[in-house]
């Protein structure tokens, strides 16, 4: 298919008649249709490389002299060989990368012309037919392929034999960014606090990632996330200490790690001292006492009870505070005096108020309150 081929045809003249014919000869059949002048040896060819399997026809004409006349010839015509090529651009890419794939066939001589037909691509993520264009080119563009091999068969047509070709494709991973939000920051400490980690696909590379992240924070916090569909994980746990926090994309099969830090601020959590009225009491014995004594205390913002903190007792005298002693917190947030009937200088009559007070701590703010102190005495206490 697509050699050139001669085509010829001779008139000769039938005896008793003589001499060397004139005139045209009209080809027909086997892809020709043309008339064509004999020459001087009363022969006509026609040349052409678009023959295609049948019968040629060539029919003389006539002149004035000589008569008209046919002959015929077959004329076979196999298919011509091709070459399928192959080319990926870019290759190298990166994951998610738009890339194009094409073949292009050509004849192998000494056939001809363009073939015409389909291309099937396979491997490295692709499946698909596609027609060739008027170039005998073929084209698909994907970002989706993958690390493999690109094999393209062209499957032929009447004209022209299948081929096939194949190209390595090469497919890296694509680089990503990692932004790290903290949800409050500032935050009180012992506040719900979420850490949110999103990743993005750097261009030229393209896609959500997948994967893991593995968030990290002051006082040891240390836990692993997986990644949503939206390519974002996040964990929510209680402030403790200020600190650096870091989230670190593990990266997957088609995208590298990346990581970011940012910094959580944790305030002391506001706290509140509440305490009640209290009384000096005098004893039969001639002693005063303080019969109880209290004051509890409690996280602000949640009104939770704040155990194991210390609390110092003062009365307050006109001469100045006296410390009366110091208790700790119990799980109801409450501070207790002891013992029972705490016995006082004779000097704290004067006191008409007393201030219970929380230092505080790293994690929780000082607080204090004050309360009245009142003498009673009667009746008097055993």
């Amino acid at each position: 298919c697509g050699q050139t081929v001669t085509v010829c045809a001779t008139v000769t003249a039938v005896a008793p008649g003589s001499g060397t014919p004139t005139g045209t000869i009209t080809f027909t059949g086997a892809g020709l249709n043309t008339t064509v002048p004999l020459n001087a040896s009363g022969t006509a060819c026609v040349t052409t490389s678009s023959l295609t399997n049948g019968t040629v026809t060539a029919v003389y004409n006539g002149n004035a002299c000589l008569s008209s006349s046919t002959g015929t010839a077959p004329a076979t015509v196999n298919q011509a060989a091709s070459t399928t090529t192959v080319s990926v651009s870019p290759n190298p890419s990166v994951c998610g990368q738009t890339a194009t794939v094409c073949a292009t066939v050509t004849a192998v001589a000494p056939g001809s012309g363009t073939p015409t037909g389909t291309i099937t691509f396979t491997g490295a993520g692709l499946n698909t037919t596609v027609p060739l264009n008027a170039s005998g080119t073929a084209c698909v563009t994907t970002n989706t392929l993958t690390n493999g091999t690109v094999t393209a068969v062209y499957n032929g047509n009447g004209c022209f034999k299948p081929s096939k070709g194949t190209k390595g494709v090469t497919v890296n991973n694509a680089q990503t960014t990692t932004a790290l939000t903290i949800t409050p920051n500032p935050a009180g400490c012992g506040q719900p606090v979420t850490f949110c980690a999103a990743v993005t696909t750097n261009a030229p590379g393209s896609g959500t990632p997948g994967g893991t992240v593995t968030f990290t924070g002051p006082g040891g916090f240390s836990q692993t996330v997986a990644l949503n569909a939206s390519g974002t994980a996040c964990v929510t746990t209680t402030a403790g200490t200020s600190g650096t926090v870091t989230a670190v994309y593990n990266g997957g099969p088609c995208h590298s790690p990346s990581a970011a830090a940012a910094n959580l601020t944790v305030n002391p959590a506001p706290t509140t001292l509440t305490a009640p009225p209290a009384q000096i009491r005098l004893r039969t014995n001639g002693t005063f006492v303080i019969p109880s004594m209290s004051a509890t205390l409690k996280v602000t913002s949640s009104a939770a009870p704040l155990p194991g903190q210390l609390v110092t007792f003062k009365a307050n005298t006109p001469l100045g505070p006296i410390t009366l002693g110091t208790a700790l917190t119990n799980a109801s947030g409450v501070a207790t005096l002891a013992p029972p009937m705490l016995p006082v200088p004779s000097t704290m009559v004067t006191a008409t108020s007393y201030t219970a007070s929380f230092a505080g701590t790293s994690c929780y703010a000082p607080s204090s309150a004050t309360a009245s102190l009142t003498l009673v005495l009667v009746p008097l206490l055993p």
